[in-house]
């Protein structure tokens, strides 16, 4: 990554990708096909005014996430030079948490997660998805209709996180508003922060006050001895990080599911295990497209392109995963170590087994009991949540033949 490479260029004369226009919702290929022209490293808009070195290329990404010496997590050199009001800053500005971190300071970090989230046991979050989906199943069953988005995914995603930070099931809506406005990055996203961070902040005095059976009573008194404000700021990433992908990856595979009747008999009738379907989307359809956010430590030739500091250098899952698929496997199935969902390198996931079974439990419990799901668009036709960060559905209506509480089948 010499400086003085004779092939480098500077992104900066290419005219932009916008990943903030509604079109790259409705088909974020075309925007990602624009990128891979470029090269390994496109350039990019995360917003109006806001640029980004976008990297579609999985040996160059492979880079990007394990070279600790030339890359960063630390955003604050670039906040500097962003708008005060950027409806990007709420997903991108710095905070002490183990995103935002590099080196010591996230390694203490990142243990204080992995400690607490280790004494989360399998049986115990099969009971709490169980519970939830006991609990959606009585509100739609009767209805022979549902919004497997609005109906299940997210508020599904919302009494179990809410069970493991300590919150009541009435607290979910205002999780879920929060969130979904701070991930969209649109006019919205600062109010969704603020209501978010006041979520969280009103959580954690609740908790310093009286500790609970829960992650954040945890955080706040584990051995690493956290600050109040570093567990807030924890408890912020991991709750967000928790929730908001976790539902769409639960939306997302649902309905790659239900858009193929052949695969959906497979998995209903137990010939083939629901994770292939889920490591399938984190393969190619991944909920978190664009959210592996990097700075070059100092200017530097990467891949024939000229990085300047200060300029985020994003990982874009999504490209990856697009161009994967569309160059093909063999025939071959993914595997749940082809895809970079979870990232690489210090940075990876540490509670990547957590999400997994959330989702599989998930939703093998609901096509127990609703072996009859029929969607009524064709996935074509399904409309998507504009922003440059995710890929994630506005809805998916199905029909199903109606069931009370009471039915057999109904999970308990």
């Amino acid at each position: 990554m010499s400086a003085r490479s004779a092939d480098r260029h500077d992104c900066a004369r290419t005219v932009p990708v916008r990943l903030w226009e509604d079109g790259f919702a409705s088909d974020p290929h075309r925007y990602y096909a624009a990128l891979r022209a470029q090269g390994p490293v496109g350039w990019a808009e995360l917003a109006p005014g806001v640029p980004a070195y976008l990297v579609t290329d999985r040996r160059a990404a492979l880079e990007v996430l394990r070279d600790t010496e030339a890359f960063s997590h630390d955003p604050r050199a670039w906040e500097t030079s962003v708008p005060a009001d950027s409806p990007v800053l709420g997903m991108m500005r710095w905070r002490p948490n183990a995103l935002f971190a590099d080196g010591a300071a996230h390694l203490r970090y990142r243990t204080t997660l992995i400690d607490v989230f280790d004494l989360v046991e399998p049986h115990d979050l099969r009971a709490r998805v169980h519970r939830a989906v006991r609990l959606l199943a009585g509100r739609i069953g009767p209805r022979g209709e549902a919004d497997l988005v609005a109906d299940f995914s997210r508020p599904l995603m919302a009494l179990v996180f809410n069970d493991l930070f300590g919150l009541p099931d009435s607290q979910g809506d205002r999780l879920d508003l929060g969130l979904g406005k701070m991930m969209e990055g649109g006019a919205d996203a600062a109010e969704g922060e603020a209501e978010y961070a006041g979520y969280v902040l009103e959580l954690i005095a609740a908790k310093a006050e009286q500790r609970g059976d829960d992650l954040p009573s945890r955080l706040l008194d584990h051995p690493a001895g956290l600050t109040r404000e570093e567990v807030t700021w924890q408890v912020f990433l991991t709750l967000g990080a928790g929730y908001e992908p976790t539902a769409n990856l639960l939306s997302n595979t649902l309905s790659r599911i239900l858009g193929n009747p052949a695969y959906y008999s497979t998995l209903t009738s137990g010939a083939r295990p629901v994770t292939d379907a889920v490591v399938e989307v984190l393969h190619h359809e991944t909920p978190l497209a664009n959210y592996g956010v990097y700075y070059a430590r100092r200017p530097l030739s990467f891949h024939g392109v000229w990085l300047r500091d200060a300029v985020p250098v994003v990982v874009s899952y999504g490209a990856l995963g697009h161009f994967s698929e569309r160059e093909g496997a063999g025939g071959r199935l993914p595997n749940d170590a082809s895809h970079l969902s979870w990232g690489a390198g210090p940075h990876a996931c540490p509670v990547r087994q957590h999400a997994l079974l959330l989702v599989t439990e998930a939703i093998e419990r609901l096509t127990q009991w609703l072996p009859d799901l029929d969607p009524v668009l064709p996935r074509e036709r399904l409309s998507w949540r504009p922003g440059p960060f995710h890929r994630s559905l506005t809805a998916l209506p199905v029909r199903f033949s109606p069931r009370s509480a009471d039915q057999s089948g109904v999970p308990s």
